[in-house]
């Protein structure tokens, strides 16, 4: 007897794009701007991806969820699904607060901590997750070091240094 298997397909599709400033993630400030960007007016909590290639150029930004005024729903199969269908080489986390305040909740620093566990297993390194709040308001974990994030990638974005251009083989045995 025969059985018949379903074939899959799995593509990315581009819904829209966004005019930003910014195409190059070299330093925080450039991660902000484009987060602020797209999350500016947002009267829920919206968490987003920002996918990088090897040189830390934007492929592209992903809405993850979006939640109520205070909280919303994270998990990293939907956070690293974009990226890996984006063949992204790092990625930046990144959500708002609509209160204003952007200080990091408890949840917010606990999320953080598994996804830069799933993307060291992935070998997709977790560069920093932004919150933005208003008035030019943000927290970086990375720069306020609130976390410990990965040591390669994540740490020169920090210092300004830009990504090495061999960076992809660098720990090849």
């Amino acid at each position: 007897m025969l059985y018949k298997i379903q074939t899959y397909k799995v593509k990315l599709v581009r819904s829209s794009t966004k005019s930003v400033k910014v195409d190059v993630v070299k330093e925080v400030e450039d991660a902000v701007k484009v987060l602020r960007t797209y999350l500016e007016g947002e009267d829920r909590e919206h968490f987003v991806v920002l996918m990088l290639d090897i040189k830390w150029r934007i492929i592209g930004i992903h809405t993850i969820s979006i939640g109520t005024l205070t909280e919303t729903l994270v998990h990293p199969r939907e956070v690293f699904k974009a990226a890996i269908l984006a063949n992204a080489h790092a990625i930046i986390l990144g959500h708002n607060h609509p209160t204003g305040e952007p200080a990091p909740s408890i949840d917010d620093l606990d999320i953080t901590r598994e996804l830069i566990q799933a993307g060291e297993y992935l070998k997709i390194p977790v560069l920093d997750h932004i919150i933005i709040g208003h008035d030019d308001k943000f927290v970086s974990m990375l720069r306020d070091e609130l976390l410990d994030f990965p040591k390669r990638g994540a740490r020169k974005m920090h210092e300004n240094d830009k990504p090495s251009p061999n960076s992809e083989t660098e720990n090849k045995v």
